[in-house]
C-alpha cells in the first residue's frame, strides 16, 4: 500500500469502515472486513486503532458529524428562530435515505455493547436535541415562542421526528418525507405556541390534511 500520513492513513480506514457498515451492518463488521476492504492486514487496522468499537465510533462520527454540520450551517443562515427552525427540519438528513437512517439504527443499537460507539452516538444525539432546544430559548427570548421546557419539548420533537423516521425506514411507501416532516413540525408548532403553519414547510411541500 502506498505510505500515508498516519491521519490520512486513519481516514482511510474510516472510509473503508463505513463502505463495510453500510453493506454488512455495524453489528456484523469486523477489523478482518476492513482490512479485506482495504487489501491489507488486520495488524495495520490494529495500529492506528486499539479496538473495532473505536474504529466504528470513529466512522459514525465521521459519516453523523458531516449531517449534524450541514443541519448546523442551514440554521445559521435563518434571520430569526422561527426561520432556524424550519431550517432544522428542511435540512434534516437522518432519513433522507435508507442508509444514512440505517447507521443511526445499527450505532443505537450498538451502543450498549460498544462503550465508545455508544458514547459517540449519545453526544450526537444531544446535539441534535441541543439544536432545536436553544432554537426555542431564542425563540421565547424574541417573544414569538411560548415553552416552560425547552429541553424537554426538543427531546419530544426530536423523538417523534425519529420514530417517523424509523416507520419509513423499516416500511418503505407507509409514511413519505412531507407527512414525517408536517407532523413533527405542526407537533413542535403546538408546543412552543405557535400557529399551525407558522413554521415554513420545505420547498414544495404542502401541510397533510389528516381526516
Amino acid at each position: 500500500m502506498a505510505r500515508l500520513s498516519p491521519t490520512a492513513r486513519r481516514e482511510e480506514i474510516i472510509a473503508a469502515a463505513l463502505r463495510v457498515a453500510a453493506t454488512k451492518g455495524m453489528g456484523s463488521t469486523t477489523v478482518r472486513d476492513v482490512a479485506t476492504e482495504m487489501g491489507t492486514s488486520s495488524g495495520l487496522i490494529h495500529h492506528y486503532f486499539t479496538s473495532m468499537d473505536d474504529v466504528l465510533a470513529a466512522a459514525f462520527e465521521e459519516a453523523a458529524g458531516a449531517d449534524l454540520a450541514g443541519t448546523q450551517a442551514a440554521m445559521r443562515a435563518g434571520n430569526d428562530a422561527a426561520d432556524r427552525l424550519a431550517a432544522f427540519f428542511a435540512s434534516y438528513t437522518r432519513h433522507d435515505e435508507f442508509s444514512a437512517f440505517q447507521l443511526w439504527l445499527d450505532a443505537w443499537a450498538e451502543a450498549r455493547r460498544r462503550p465508545a460507539l455508544g458514547a459517540t452516538s449519545r453526544r450526537l444525539n444531544v446535539a441534535w436535541q441541543q439544536l432545536i432546544a436553544t432554537t426555542i430559548a431564542e425563540g421565547i427570548d424574541e417573544g414569538v415562542m411560548f415553552c416552560d421546557d425547552p429541553e424537554a419539548t426538543a427531546w419530544r420533537s426530536l423523538s417523534l421526528l425519529d420514530g417517523l423516521s424509523l416507520q419509513s425506514a423499516a416500511h418503505p411507501g407507509v409514511l413519505d418525507r412531507s407527512v414525517i416532516l408536517d407532523w413533527a413540525m405542526a407537533a413542535l408548532e403546538g408546543e412552543v405556541g405557535l400557529p399551525v403553519g407558522a413554521l415554513a414547510r420545505p420547498a414544495g411541500q404542502t401541510r397533510t390534511v389528516v381526516g
